[in-house]
């Protein structure tokens, strides 16, 4: 049954109307993955040479054995967004008489052929062989390899699990953040070293076989509870969960008042909560509220007087960031709905309008949650303030005018890691309007007089866009209105 399936996965690849753009994807991505591979694999040759010269270290076994949990932690970090999950169309499988249990091996055997299992094998096995056998004997380095090796696919198990329950969840984003907290920030702020409670598990695999066998135990154990979970829950029905179902749809009373604008920003904001990947840039826009701490607690950034040029920047991106990445696809979000707007008189007008609606109500709220960092200094709101009017009157309008240029089609329902549907050449443009607008206005005043006035000048400038809002809106309007035969064209193309 396995056999028939790869043929049937083979058939529906070579039969596709895309498999001449599909093959030079896979072959580009395939010579990718290589070269990427080929790196890791140097990497682990010099392994030693970096931990002894590169980070002064004088056993490498001892220091590289007492961080092995870093590693697995970030693995755990970038398994959960690279990470694919298993795919086969079980809808054309599930009423033949096929028995399940096949359809979900083949589904958790497939999943295990990628670059990512290769990591730990390659980047471990020259520093076992080359580092570890000549010290303490071939059976040691390979009972410690083992162990790297098991713990990394058990990983593998775990987070098919983890990513099927709980991806673009706010449970799934919150886990991995406090993974993430615990591992490096325990370390950092010297809570304490979760290195050294495993460091003890990979010395004693040196010695006896037992850590591999019960970590192969574990790698076996968790792949049947991967099985047991994808073959409970594989159902020709899409049961859905009503309480979560009533909270998706319900609207955001606010925005009734603006009358069909307000109606379509309701409905755009429901869109984002339904679909994986507007989702996904909504609780990233949530988490990136965080990335002050980065700069605000910095010594690098520490000034004796006034602040750090570069807290401008930062202003701008924690207020502007779902602005920044939700309105780079301005319109490819109704790509496969945009002809129902044409056709409906001012549909298209109210479609612009709901979404400046929702773009300036998620603005507000990341500045009112941004509130807290006053605490590193009243200058700090000052920023978050100059620079949340300044996106709101200025380079909203920037945004979304790069991103009517020749906008694409998309799918809703895909991921965004790795996911470049509807994204151009205009979209990776889009930084710059971000990055540089603020300093065009803020840093002549900042050097020349202060920051403080630099600050004021941003702002200023900010209140007469938002005073000049309705203008801007219906010039927005008119280059839609005279491209949206053009751009109905290109999104009936074949994503």
């Amino acid at each position: 049954m396995i056999l028939v399936l790869l043929k049937l996965q083979l058939l529906k690849t070579i039969r596709s109307t895309a498999f001449a753009k599909s093959v030079l994807v896979a072959v580009f991505l395939a010579f990718l993955a290589v070269l990427l591979l080929g790196y890791v694999f140097i990497a682990g040759i010099l392994l030693k040479e970096i931990i002894v010269k590169g980070l002064e270290k004088e056993d490498a076994y001892a220091f590289l054995s007492a961080n092995l949990i870093f590693f697995f932690l970030t693995e755990f970090m970038y398994r959960y967004f690279l990470q694919k999950l298993p795919v086969l169309d079980l809808q054309s499988f599930l009423h033949l008489p096929i028995k399940k249990k096949w359809l979900m091996h083949f589904l958790l055997g497939k999943s295990i052929v990628s670059p990512l299992t290769l990591i730990a094998p390659l980047l471990f096995s020259p520093f076992a062989f080359m580092e570890i056998a000549p010290r303490f004997g071939t059976d040691a380095a390979i009972y410690w390899l083992g162990s790297v090796i098991l713990t990394s696919w058990s990983l593998h198990w775990l987070m098919l699990w983890f990513k099927q329950k709980f991806e673009d969840s706010l449970a799934g984003i919150g886990t991995v953040f406090v993974v993430f907290l615990l591992g490096a920030g325990s370390n950092y702020f010297g809570w304490f070293n979760l290195g050294d409670w495993m460091k003890p598990l990979f010395d004693w695999s040196l010695t006896s076989p037992l850590p591999v066998l019960t970590l192969l135990a574990l790698c076996i154990g968790l792949y049947f509870f991967a099985y047991r979970y994808y073959f409970d829950n594989a159902y020709l029905e899409d049961l859905v969960d009503e309480e979560v179902d009533a909270r998706i749809n319900q609207d955001i009373p606010f925005l009734d008042r603006f009358g069909l604008a307000g109606e379509l920003a309701n409905l755009e904001w429901k869109l984002i909560l339904r679909h994986k990947k507007s989702r996904t840039y909504l609780m990233l826009a949530g988490f990136l509220l965080l990335y002050g701490l980065f700069f605000y607690t910095n010594p690098l950034y520490a000034s004796d007087e006034g602040f750090s040029h570069m807290f401008v920047f930062v202003g701008s991106f924690i207020t502007g960031i779902f602005m920044l990445q939700y309105g780079q696809l301005f319109l490819s979000w109704n790509s496969s709905n945009f002809d129902f707007y044409i056709n409906q008189k001012g549909g298209l007008e109210a479609l612009i309008r709901g979404k400046y609606l929702l773009f300036i109500g998620v603005s507000l709220l990341c500045l009112l949650f941004s509130i807290p960092y006053v605490y590193f200094g009243v200058e700090i709101l000052m920023i978050h303030v100059a620079a949340f009017l300044f996106n709101i009157g200025v380079v909203i309008h920037m945004v979304i005018y790069l991103a009517l240029w020749k906008p694409k089609p998309m799918d809703l329902n895909k991921g965004a890691m790795f996911n470049y549907e509807g994204v151009g050449i205009a979209q990776f443009l889009m930084i710059i309007p971000m990055m540089g607008a603020p300093y065009a206005i803020y840093l002549p005043f900042a050097l020349f007089v202060n920051q403080y006035v630099g600050l004021v000048a941003l702002g200023a400038v900010g209140v007469i866009g938002i005073i000049a809002y309705p203008y801007l809106v219906q010039l927005i309007i008119k280059r839609v209105m005279s491209k949206r035969y053009e751009i109905s064209a290109s999104f009936r193309q074949e994503l």
